[in-house]
């Protein structure tokens, strides 16, 4: 049985994914936290594909803000490898706060616009 957090959770998911559709122009960059660390992907929902990956589970960090910041510069390497420099961000029904936002930041800073 789902608890209540993750039910509301995956409604704002909903919300989000209804307005947020990644093409080949533009892929979605997609978030998932958990308790332990952050996986995200680029795909094309188009071809539904995923054209990048990375967790921040084999990133090397002191507290899950580094190893967020270290997993967007890895995925940012990854996406420009593929071709990839301009995204839709979606943030998975999470509050654009705390490893999210530091995530988002630090692909930003390393090259991908969103």
């Amino acid at each position: 049985m789902k608890s209540i957090k993750s039910s509301k959770r995956e409604r704002r998911h909903a919300r989000v994914r209804a307005k947020v559709a990644g093409s080949a122009k533009r892929p979605r960059l997609s978030i998932y936290k958990s308790n332990t660390r952050i996986i995200a992907q680029i795909i094309d929902d188009e071809k539904g594909t995923t054209i990048a990956s990375v967790s921040s589970l084999g990133e090397k960090g002191k507290n899950p803000r580094e190893r967020a910041e270290m997993a967007a510069a890895t995925l940012v390497k990854k996406a420009a490898a593929a071709g990839v420099k301009e995204v839709v961000f979606d943030r998975g029904g999470f509050q654009y706060l705390g490893t999210i936002k530091t995530f988002a930041e630090a692909a930003r800073a390393a090259g991908l616009k969103f």
